[in-house]
C-alpha cells in the first residue's frame, strides 16, 4: 500500500496544456549550427557521436541544453535531408538488446548522463513514420477489448473524443488485457492480469479481478524510460518476441529492469502507446504540432501536406520542335511524362568503367543504387529495420531471397504486421521480368516493380508509402 501511494503521488500531477504554445519554441528549431547562434556561445558545448543504419558516425558539438528534435534538424541540414518530420534520435543499449525513440523535448545530455559504464549505449539517427501515427488515427490504436471508457462517458467516441480523452487531466481510458512479467531475480516468466490507470501500472492477484485489494502495484515511470526489446526471446528468454521494459535512470543493469511482453505486436503497441501518453501527455502533442504551427487554415486533427507556390505554377512543356509549347491535352502531358522516366531511367543505366569510359548496367543491377533495396540482408534483419522505421501501413524495403538466389523479396508493414513478398524473374520471348501476381502484372526491372506498386495497391494488402533506407551520416 506504501509503494502504491507513492506512485500515485508522483503520477497524479498531470502537465497542464500550455495555452499559447506558439511562444514556446525551441529556440534551436530552425537553426542548425549552434556557432550561428549569438546566444549559444555563452552556453557549455560538448560532443555527441551519433551513428546511422549503416554504421558511419558523426561527432557533433553542441550546447549542453540542446534537444532531440534539434539534434535531428542540425543533421538534416548538414546531410541535405528532406524534413519530413520522421527524423528521430534513437538510443540503443546494444549488450542488452533494448532500444527507444527519445522524445523530440528530451535533452540529449540527459539521457546520456542517465547511460552506465558496463552499458554499451549508442545514439542513432533514422526516420520512425511511427511517432506520432496515434495523433492521426487513434483508434486503430487501441482494440476495443482492451480499452474501458468512464462509466459517464459515451462508448461510441469519435477520434477527437478520443484523443481529448487521452490528453485530458481528469479522465484517462483504463487499459487492460494479459501480459507476461518477468519474475524479479528469476529467469521465469508469469502471464497476469495487468491494468494501466492514471495512478500507475498495476497487476491483478487475483485473476481478472479489478477489486482494489486484489492490484498491486508494479512500477512507475517518473524515474524511469520505456524500451522495446529489439532482440525478440533470444536474451531475455520471453515467451514471445513482443518484449518492452522499464528501465530505472541510472541504473545498474539488467537486475533492475521491470521486464514484459505481450502476445502480439497489436498488444505490445496499444500499451506502449498508452503509457507513453500517459508519461508525456500535452507535449506529445505540442511536439507532434510543432511542425505545423504558422500554416493557416490548418486542422490540427487533418494535417495534410500544402504544396509549393512553385509546384502549382508547372506546366507540361514539349521542346521537341522548333518552337517549345504548352501541353495542354492532359493525356499526352502524362504520356510525355512516362516517356521522360524512361528515357531518364535507361540514362541512369550508364556507370562509368575503369577507364572512365560508360557502361550499360543490366536490368537485374540498376535496382541496387536505390534506397529501398537491401544487399544480402535476412528476413530478421528485415524485419528489425521495418520495425525501427514504425509500423505503419506502407513501411517497406526489398531484399535479396536467401532460400532461392534469383528472386527478390519485398517486405511490407501492413496492419502491425510484417508481411513478405516474393517477387519472381518470368521469362518471356527471350526478354526478363518481373511480377508478383505469377505474371499478371510484369515489370522491366525493380525500380519499374516499385514505382507501380507506390501508385497501386494491386494484389498487395496497401500501397508502399515510407521505404527504409541505410542512410550514411
Amino acid at each position: 500500500n506504501r509503494r502504491k501511494k507513492k506512485g500515485d503521488s508522483i503520477l497524479e500531477k498531470p502537465s497542464i496544456p500550455n495555452p499559447f504554445p506558439e511562444l514556446c519554441c525551441s529556440p534551436f528549431a530552425s537553426v542548425l549550427s549552434a556557432s550561428l547562434l549569438p546566444k549559444a556561445t555563452s552556453r557549455k558545448k560538448q560532443v555527441i557521436k551519433v551513428y546511422s543504419e549503416d554504421d558511419t558516425s558523426r561527432a557533433l558539438e553542441v550546447p549542453s541544453d540542446i534537444t532531440a528534435r534539434d539534434v535531428c534538424q542540425l543533421l538534416i541540414l548538414k546531410n541535405h535531408y528532406i524534413d519530413d518530420h520522421s527524423w528521430t534520435l534513437f538510443e540503443q543499449l546494444t549488450h542488452t538488446g533494448l532500444g527507444r525513440a527519445i522524445e523530440d523535448h528530451e535533452l540529449v545530455m540527459e539521457v546520456q548522463s542517465n547511460w552506465v559504464m558496463e552499458e554499451e549505449t549508442k545514439l542513432y539517427f533514422r526516420k520512425n513514420y511511427a511517432k506520432y501515427e496515434f495523433f492521426k488515427n487513434p483508434l486503430s490504436f487501441f482494440p476495443d477489448h482492451m480499452i474501458s471508457f468512464p462509466s459517464e462517458t459515451n462508448a461510441a467516441l469519435s477520434h477527437s473524443g478520443i484523443l481529448q480523452m487521452f490528453l485530458s487531466s481528469s479522465t484517462y481510458p483504463e487499459i487492460h488485457g494479459y501480459l507476461h512479467a518477468k519474475e524479479q531475480g528469476k529467469k521465469s516468466w508469469k502471464k497476469l492480469y495487468f491494468l494501466l490507470r492514471r495512478s500507475g501500472l498495476y497487476f491483478s492477484t487475483k485473476g481478472t479481478s479489478k477489486e482494489p485489494r486484489h492490484l498491486q502495484f508494479f512500477c512507475e515511470f517518473s524515474n524511469s524510460d520505456m524500451y522495446m526489446s529489439l532482440t525478440g526471446k533470444k536474451i531475455s528468454g520471453a515467451p514471445t518476441n513482443y518484449g518492452f521494459c522499464f528501465k530505472p535512470n541510472k541504473s545498474g543493469g539488467t537486475r533492475d529492469l521491470k521486464q514484459l511482453c505481450a502476445d502480439d505486436e497489436q498488444s505490445r503497441t496499444c500499451w506502449m502507446t498508452a503509457i507513453r501518453l500517459l508519461k508525456y501527455g500535452m507535449q506529445l502533442y505540442q511536439n507532434y504540432m510543432q511542425p505545423y504551427q504558422g500554416r493557416s487554415g490548418c486542422s490540427p486533427l487533418n494535417i495534410t501536406p500544402m504544396r509549393s507556390i512553385s509546384e502549382n505554377s508547372l506546366v507540361a512543356m514539349d521542346f521537341s520542335g522548333h518552337r517549345s509549347r504548352i501541353i495542354e491535352n492532359p493525356t499526352e502531358a502524362l504520356s510525355v511524362a512516362v516517356e521522360e522516366g524512361l528515357a531518364w531511367r535507361r540514362r541512369g543505366c550508364l556507370r562509368l568503367n575503369s577507364h572512365g569510359s560508360p557502361i550499360a548496367m543490366s536490368n537485374m543491377a540498376i535496382h541496387r543504387s536505390q534506397s529501398w533495396f537491401h544487399h544480402k540482408i535476412s528476413r530478421e534483419e528485415a524485419q528489425r529495420l521495418i520495425l525501427q522505421h514504425g509500423l505503419v501501413d506502407g513501411v517497406f524495403l526489398v531484399r535479396d531471397s536467401q532460400s532461392n538466389p534469383k528472386t527478390f523479396v519485398l517486405s511490407l508493414s501492413h496492419g502491425l504486421k510484417i508481411k513478405h513478398f516474393q517477387i519472381v524473374p518470368l521469362e518471356d520471348d527471350g526478354k526478363l521480368f518481373y511480377t508478383l501476381d505469377d505474371g499478371h502484372t510484369r515489370f522491366t526491372d525493380l525500380i519499374q516493380l516499385v514505382e507501380f506498386y507506390q501508385l497501386n495497391k494491386g494484389v498487395l494488402p496497401c500501397k508502399l508509402k515510407h521505404y527504409c533506407a541505410r542512410i550514411a551520416l
